[in-house]
């Protein structure tokens, strides 16, 4: 019976069988708390959040319009009597071709056909016409691309801040892809043009808790009924900047999509500001003295925005900072805290967290004030200027059209880190945080894919 004993090692193979016979019930018990953990943990531990593709909307040809384009429609709408009726307020026009030429957007902009005919069609039907025209022509592609059938969709969410007619943008959706019965839908206004953020951020909450689905994130807004009519110059400026533009963004919880997916979501951060007064003041919807509605910018926006930002990257930090810029961080707090309140905050290097920054085209300002503030290169931000240059403000999907160009230029590899920051009304500043699951292609229909070899232009100052 030499097999019973393990030459040299001192182990009976025998009194070990006799040992797990006599004491199975015991070790029976044992495992069972360990199973039931491990169980409670996969069951518990976030689900991966994927992001299949998306799609922005390219805006037909004959909606572009230069700045001499749009200046001689301000002087028609003028001399018509749709504006302002009197003479002496010509100054309105100039100051609005003075923000223009020092906006950095360029002569290939589109706005809708209601803004281009006289008289101007500022009505629902005007409004909803727009608003359908970018949604489903982004919602269209999106389907082409990704293979995926309206009724898989479990998962609805949009946003658009100044339009919210009923029924909402998301019933509007459903109707027309005839979404299933049970759909969790959402539709969030008045959010600003960080909102787009906050629709990733509910729809990942959502993927957490109804699993092997797919949500749909649709960001957008309305240009024909934003435009200002009105002589309050700080109303004027959003006439400026804001554009046609929209995109539809296809996640999923499945684990089998990760092979085709583009990207996985790491993390958002939402800081949200409005319980000061001055956050919640400096971007306002309201009439003017004439009753005109238009959009207030105060001239507390730039300090609130800075506050904002600084918080946001607070909460950021730890989370995709390496340790050595944690601790550097830290140190200058303590420091500045305790012994030396003059002290600069110390600015992380976020260079070192991500490789692409999509940096909401909000204006020149802003994407130069980011630039400075984290330390940015030029190419850092050349996908924000561009998008700026090309589409304008196009609001919360603006970061979308970062992405996609970012896309076109060949630069995404696998393992590169993403970071989306968008700021916004009331006062918000939100970040989310994607990594490139492989070295990742511009999809069909990318809106960048007519003009990139004109891409990066040079921006005159």
């Amino acid at each position: 019976m030499v097999a019973l004993s393990m030459k040299g090692s001192g182990i009976n193979l025998e009194d070990l069988q006799n040992f797990f016979h006599h004491n199975l019930e015991t070790i029976t018990l044992l495992s069972f708390p360990l199973l039931f953990l491990l169980t409670i943990y996969m069951l518990s531990r976030p689900k991966p959040v994927y992001l299949v593709d998306f799609s922005c909307y390219l805006p037909p040809s004959h909606l572009k319009v230069s700045v001499k384009t749009l200046m001689e429609h301000a002087r028609r709408a003028r001399e018509a009597g749709v504006c302002w009726k009197n003479k002496e307020n010509d100054y309105l026009i100039e100051f609005q071709q003075k923000i223009l030429e020092r906006s950095g957007l360029g002569q290939e902009t589109c706005i809708p056909e209601g803004l281009q005919c006289f008289p101007l069609q500022q009505g629902m039907a005007a409004s909803r016409k727009e608003t359908a025209e970018v949604i489903f022509g982004a919602l269209d592609n999106l389907f082409r691309n990704t293979g995926v059938k309206p009724g898989e969709i479990g998962i609805l969410v949009v946003n658009s801040s100044t339009f919210n007619p009923t029924p909402s943008l998301a019933s509007m959706i459903v109707n027309k892809y005839k979404l299933r019965d049970n759909i969790k839908s959402l539709n969030l206004g008045g959010m600003g043009c960080s909102a787009g953020v906050i629709a990733i951020d509910v729809a990942k909450g959502l993927l957490q808790v109804h699993r092997n689905t797919y949500a749909i994130v649709v960001s957008t807004e309305n240009i024909t009924q934003n435009l200002y009519l009105g002589k309050n110059k700080s109303m004027l400026v959003t006439n400026c900047l804001f554009r046609v533009g929209g995109a539809a963004i296809l996640l999923s919880n499945r684990s089998r999509d990760r092979a085709r997916a583009k990207y996985e979501l790491l993390h958002t951060v939402r800081i949200h500001t409005g319980s000061d007064d001055r956050s919640f003041e400096c971007a306002t919807q309201e009439e003017d003295e004439d009753g005109i509605i238009g959009v207030t910018l105060t001239k507390n926006l730039p300090m609130v925005a800075a506050r904002t930002l600084k918080i946001n990257i607070a909460t950021l930090g730890p989370l995709v900072l390496p340790m050595k810029e944690k601790l550097a961080f830290f140190v200058t707090f303590l420091k500045k805290k305790y012994f030396r309140p003059e002290l600069k905050n110390y600015t992380p290097d976020f260079k070192l967290a991500f490789e692409h920054f999509c940096i909401h085209a909000g204006g020149r300002a802003l994407i130069d004030e980011l630039e400075k503030n984290l330390k940015l290169s030029p190419l850092h931000v050349e996908a924000s200027r561009m998008t700026l240059h090309r589409f304008g403000n196009t609001s919360s999907s603006s970061i979308w059209y970062e992405l996609a160009y970012t896309e076109a230029k060949g630069r995404m590899k696998e393992g590169d880190r993403i970071w989306q920051i968008a700021l916004g009304s009331g006062f918000k500043c939100n970040s989310s945080v994607w990594v490139a699951l492989r070295n990742v292609k511009p999809s069909v229909h990318n809106p960048w894919e007519d003009c990139m070899d004109r891409y990066p232009v040079e921006i005159d100052i």
